[in-house]
């Protein structure tokens, strides 16, 4: 085997997560953190020396990538959702050649196709490695001994935003984040083209669940990783534009909408609040 693993994290996307691993050399160890709960994956999965299975509690991305962590002694490891598209043995050759390499990184993304600018900031595509911020956590290269220094992901957050508040604590150790821009893949978003399918009520259902985390993380990333006084003062023109649609959309009876807003407000004043990312929901 080499000096690099792979985490999958599935979550009720057990023929996504099948199909993924069909395409990961098989000298690589892998371990799949199964957040799903119904044991699905045990069921069909075939068993082979390089695949371990962790059935674990859904406490959201991070924590199963810190379960699946300790499962590993690579000097390197790849953390994975299985719905990326475009990872192959080529894929991870580039990645590998970055190892040879004199980089000192905390942690390295692909560069990720059809995407909003306005969404998800990118490095800039003339270099061959950019240098950025911070990397989605769909798919996301690590030095094992940076993860452990700032240890791993902050299990206090569920969901949004994990990637952005591990990555900050990486540059504040020194490390570096970079985007290898020649090594492209594509990841979908919405709840629509997501690893579960759902009928419109429980899409409406996620949407508003999504909204409240949204909130809750965004402003727990704020606080914590920014000047703490200016995080509050960041939030007080969303706050009143949350609190204005609600207000609209009370008058216009748009129930719906309404609902959407309120979500977003209770997400962001739990957190406000400092009370733990508790909302959960089973689909």
């Amino acid at each position: 085997m080499t000096d690099l693993s792979i985490i999958i994290v599935n979550y009720k996307s057990t023929e996504k997560t099948l199909n993924f691993i069909k395409n990961i050399p098989k000298k690589y160890n892998i371990i799949i953190v199964d957040n799903s709960g119904n044991g699905d994956l045990f069921k069909k999965i075939i068993k082979k020396d390089n695949i371990k299975i962790l059935e674990t509690e859904n406490n959201g991305y991070g924590s199963a990538i810190n379960k699946g962590r300790k499962e590993i002694n690579s000097k390197y490891f790849f953390a994975f959702s299985p719905d990326v598209q475009g990872v192959n043995s080529l894929f991870f050759e580039k990645f590998e050649d970055v190892i040879n390499t004199e980089l000192k990184f905390g942690a390295i993304g692909p560069r990720f196709i059809n995407v909003s600018e306005k969404s998800h900031n990118q490095s800039d595509i003339k270099k061959k490695i950019g240098q950025i911020n911070a990397i989605s956590g769909s798919a996301i290269f690590f030095d094992t001994k940076a993860f452990d220094e700032i240890n791993g992901f902050d299990e206090k957050i569920f969901l949004f935003f994990e990637e952005n508040d591990l990555c900050a604590r990486l540059v504040k150790k020194k490390y570096k984040i970079y985007q290898l821009n020649e090594v492209k893949v594509f990841h979908p978003k919405g709840v629509k083209k997501g690893v579960v399918k759902l009928d419109d009520k429980n899409i409406y259902t996620l949407q508003n669940f999504y909204g409240w985390h949204y909130m809750w993380s965004k402003f727990y990333h704020f606080k914590k990783n920014k000047i703490s006084i200016l995080a509050y003062i960041y939030f007080i023109p969303i706050i009143l534009k949350i609190c204005a649609r609600i207000l609209i959309y009370k008058i216009f009876r748009s129930k719906n909408k309404r609902r959407k807003y309120q979500m977003r407000f209770k997400g962001l004043l739990n957190s406000i609040l400092n009370k733990p990312s508790y909302k959960r929901i089973n689909l």
